[in-house]
């Protein structure tokens, strides 16, 4: 299989090379291209200065913030920037909503290797880490945090590792977010029913907190499982053990007697009406969303992004719950980092990292926690009184704060993306349209494996 990113970035630098383009920033002048695709602002062979004059602001600039935050976020932003615009007089930010991250992803690829159109900042969901770090996309912020003294350290060690690519702090974390179980507390308190905590307590749950017709079809069921990202059932797997990436970096545990233990009791349930599986397609979430707020299902496996959705939508209390663990009760790290694209000329990048440091304070990010449903990521901010103060009007965040510890970083691997499609769309296909799970598992792994193997 071919390696679609690397050949992407292989053709920007082609492209940055011949045809010398801006590299997005109002100046109209771009980056010198070294002699690698991983420079990261380094000159070839020439270590990044830490001298902060170097990454003043002295002119006036007017830079571009590529977002994904839909339109229920679209006060938060302007007051966000507004204020950032209104503190300053060198810097004029101007926010662009481009999609979702993988719309914001195509977008920042294709302007990458075409050298222009580039934004000064963007937001990247953090799988994408991985990729952009190995092909030079993104710019190291290392330099920058040691020339300005900040205090990256603040942010907690899983946060940090998730935003890094090779000990280089190519971005830094943003609005985060982990997997959660939503759920109506009112329905299961009436009903009896306890939140599972294990993986060996969810069958026990499914059975209970499903409603059934006389006829047998389902009118409630216990839970939802989101199939159009696999992050939504990744920990299933992770917490019993499995290595969806083996040590060897080329090859796939997903075909293991475990995972086709996992793959085949998720499509039990669903073949038993206790659950069903959304899908691939455009309009799973929503359905899915819908759902929930109707009563239809009493739980639903989301981003604890969209606790103020849910809240602001249902008419009933919403509780939320850590996902059922196993060995280990983990989980991961969703939502987005911000970035620097490398190819930027250097007043452009400058003014991108006064404005993401911003983006990143504490009162800011108390701001976006209370704005949206993205959680505290500072961990100064968490003893403060206003950290209080959001669990006081939050209290369902306990279930987060509780496990703050146990939410790591998502799989760093340049081929991550290829293969969470191929996973993603094989479950899809087997627990939609059925078929033997070991046959379908073999042969997703077959495919995962060329892709890990042609990296």
């Amino acid at each position: 299989m071919k390696k679609k990113m690397a050949l992407v970035l292989a053709a920007a630098l082609a492209a940055g090379a011949v045809a010398g383009c801006s590299g997005g920033g109002s100046t109209g002048k771009s980056a010198v291209v070294g002699d690698t695709a991983s420079e990261s602002g380094e000159s070839a062979g020439e270590a990044a200065s830490t001298d902060p004059a170097d990454y003043e602001v002295t002119e006036p600039i007017t830079i571009t913030w590529w977002h994904a935050l839909e339109e229920q976020y679209t006060d938060t932003v302007e007051k966000i920037v507004n204020d950032f615009n209104n503190s300053q007089d060198l810097i004029t930010v101007e926010a662009e909503y481009v999609g979702s991250y993988s719309d914001v992803n195509e977008a920042l690829v294709a302007a990458h290797a075409a050298g222009s159109g580039l934004p000064a900042i963007t937001v990247a969901n953090t799988p994408y880490v991985a990729e952009y770090g190995e092909g030079g996309l993104t710019e190291d912020l290392t330099p920058y945090i040691e020339a300005t003294g900040y205090d990256v350290e603040d942010f907690g060690d899983g946060m940090i590792a998730a935003s890094q690519y090779e000990g280089k702090q190519v971005s830094l974390p943003f609005l985060i977010s982990t997997q959660i179980m939503f759920y109506n507390k009112d329905m299961a308190d009436e009903m009896g029913i306890t939140m599972p905590t294990t993986w060996e307590e969810m069958d026990t749950f499914m059975q209970e907190a499903t409603v059934k017709a006389d006829d047998g079809t389902t009118q409630t069921y216990a839970t939802i499982i989101p199939g159009w990202d696999q992050w939504y059932f990744e920990t299933f797997y992770l917490n019993q053990g499995v290595k969806i990436i083996n040590d060897d970096q080329v090859t796939t545990d997903l075909n293991s007697e475990t995972a086709v233990a996992i793959a085949a009791k998720m499509k039990e349930w669903c073949d038993n009406g206790y659950t069903y599986w959304t899908g691939t397609a455009d309009d799973a979430s929503s359905n899915m969303r819908n759902n929930f707020i109707s009563g239809k299902s009493l739980s639903v496996i989301h981003t604890t992004s969209l606790y103020d959705t849910y809240v602001d939508q249902c008419d009933f209390e919403v509780g939320m719950a850590w996902l059922p663990g196993a060995e280990t009760k983990n989980q991961e790290i969703g939502g987005c980092v911000l970035l620097i694209p490398s190819k930027n000329d250097q007043a452009t990048k400058n003014a991108a990292w006064q404005f993401m440091q911003y983006l990143c304070s504490k009162d800011v990010n108390m701001t976006w926690a209370e704005g949206t449903g993205y959680m505290p990521t500072r961990k100064s901010v968490l003893e403060t009184e206003e950290g209080q103060t959001f669990l006081e009007k939050k209290p369902a965040f306990q279930a987060i704060f509780d496990n703050l510890d146990l939410i790591n970083p998502r799989i760093q691997h340049p081929g991550w993306n290829q293969l969470t499609t191929i996973w993603k769309n094989s479950m899809a296909e087997l627990i939609i349209e059925g078929g033997d799970v070991q046959e379908a598992m073999d042969q997703m792994a077959m495919e995962i494996d060329d892709v890990l193997g042609d990296i």
